[in-house]
């Protein structure tokens, strides 16, 4: 289950946020979503994930379209955006618990556990969210976005607020989910661009300036630094 973008545009007066952008992502290569601040970025996420109306254009999640399927298409769907809304008096195993349920799991004790080791968070799950770290608050976000087991992940800067240790978790949690989903991932960290991504599209004022598997990327600019092609093409 892919997804597919076909034109998509959103407009705020006579600013184009996202101007008519095309591509797809496919199950089992996670695809980096990159570009400057300001350049629609997480726009164009909200849009995929049925929380903003595009101006113009379609995309379909794993054949779904997102506004006249969007039930449909959010059973499907785990999003982390990038300000992840949480209920701060909550206790963690709560809170997941009741994101289960909104999902209807059958499973949801066994779930629940699975993924909280998945994610890190064994020690802090019977803690309130409030009394977390934004390292732990970040992981509470992740774990409710797969806690459904979706079969797309669209990630807005999923490693914000994690230590080194911490980081090296996720990475590897990350691909392991990209082996069989499809995962979108947006970050300003190149690095992370480099240890998880095969496919990259950097956007820049709305548009798309680069779509192509990394290694294709670096040997068409012939340069290993992907920091150097994103300045190339976005300054």
């Amino acid at each position: 289950m892919g997804i597919q973008v076909q034109g998509l545009s959103k407009t705020y007066g006579l600013q184009k946020a996202v101007d008519q952008i095309t591509f797809n992502a496919v199950p089992g290569k996670v695809l980096g979503f990159l570009g400057p601040n300001g350049a629609g970025k997480s726009t164009t996420m909200r849009m995929l994930t049925g929380c903003l109306e595009p101006t113009a254009g379609s995309a379909r999640l794993g054949g779904f379209d997102i506004q006249t399927q969007s039930l449909e298409m959010k059973r499907i769907l785990g999003y982390l955006p990038e300000n992840t809304p949480l209920y701060m008096d909550m206790y963690v195993k709560e809170f997941l618990g009741f994101v289960a349920d909104t999902y209807q799991l059958e499973n949801k004790v066994a779930r629940i556990g699975d993924v909280i080791e998945q994610v890190g968070l064994g020690d802090e799950q019977h803690k309130k969210i409030s009394m977390l770290s934004k390292g732990y608050k970040q992981r509470v976000g992740l774990a409710q976005a797969i806690i459904h087991d979706p079969k797309i992940l669209i990630l807005d800067e999923p490693t914000t607020g994690l230590d080194p240790n911490q980081l090296t978790g996720i990475r590897e949690l990350i691909l392991s989910l990209g082996k069989n989903k499809t995962v979108v991932l947006s970050t300003h960290i190149m690095q992370e661009v480099d240890i998880l991504c095969d496919q990259v599209i950097i956007i820049n004022k709305g548009r798309i300036v680069a779509d192509s598997l990394l290694t294709e990327l670096k040997s068409k600019h012939c340069t290993d630094s992907l920091e150097e092609i994103f300045r190339r093409l976005t300054v």
